[in-house]
């Protein structure tokens, strides 16, 4: 169901359309999960000294609580975790360069292993023809290495950009990437902050995708809430 919650000045033409990744392209936490169990099986059979002392829920709890030690770099999952790999490593008298880069390699393949929602691989070619198409994302999935990264025009990320959504930031350097002007971009996402309150605080357009139908818990509300990809053909030209 499409729902658009303001009324929109048609003398606007939409430009761009930028998406972000996990939770609106595809599920996220099965993904994850099965790419944390990848790399535990891989860890038990090279680094068993590691996992004789944690079992895979411990080590994610391990991974979690030396994550939130570092909150200046939460904008750059990749090194925040091969960070975590090298004290793993000097913690149980292994190299550590190895696991650094093989240990990230085999969690980030697994983690790009995804299954894109039902449609959204259509509705990606249908807008790349008329639209500039970007991609946002905190996170480290690779859209060439998953196979639709020719369906965009653009691709930043939190670590490329130096800060993470909801930051403002981010979002006005994708606009000069893509060479618009923010109400000229439309930016649709799951996350009522990271992404809607984000894209909205530097002047984007922003719908909400929403396919559970949840109540809506951020601020300023979205232009438009829609519970499955393919109504981006219908709201889009409603946002012109």
């Amino acid at each position: 169901m499409t729902i658009l919650l303001e009324s929109t000045s048609f003398t606007m033409s939409i430009r761009c359309v930028a998406f972000d990744l996990d939770d609106t392209l595809w599920a996220c936490r099965p993904v994850i999960e099965h790419a944390e169990q990848h790399f535990y099986t891989w860890l038990g059979a090279h680094y068993p000294r590691i996992t004789t002392q944690y079992d895979a829920a411990a080590l994610i709890k391990n991974r979690i609580a030396y994550m939130r030690q570092y909150p200046e770099l939460h904008y750059n999952l990749t090194q925040l975790r091969k960070n975590w790999l090298e004290s793993l490593a000097n913690a149980h008298d292994y190299p550590a360069e190895n696991l650094c880069e093989t240990g990230f390699t085999v969690f980030w393949q697994a983690r790009n292993a995804v299954t894109l929602f039902d449609g959204a691989r259509e509705v990606l070619e249908q807008l790349a023809t008329r639209f500039v198409t970007g991609v946002i994302s905190n996170g480290n999935a690779s859209v060439q290495h998953i196979g639709i990264g020719h369906l965009f025009d653009f691709v930043h990320s939190a670590e490329a950009a130096g800060v993470a959504k909801p930051h403002p930031e981010i979002f006005r350097q994708a606009l000069a990437m893509a060479d618009v002007a923010p109400h000229e971009a439309v930016y649709v996402g799951d996350d009522p902050l990271r992404d809607i309150q984000g894209a909205a605080n530097a002047g984007w357009r922003t719908v909400w995708f929403n396919p559970e139908q949840q109540p809506w818990t951020g601020e300023k509300a979205p232009d438009a809430v829609i519970n499955n990809l393919a109504e981006l053909q219908t709201v889009i030209p409603l946002l012109q």
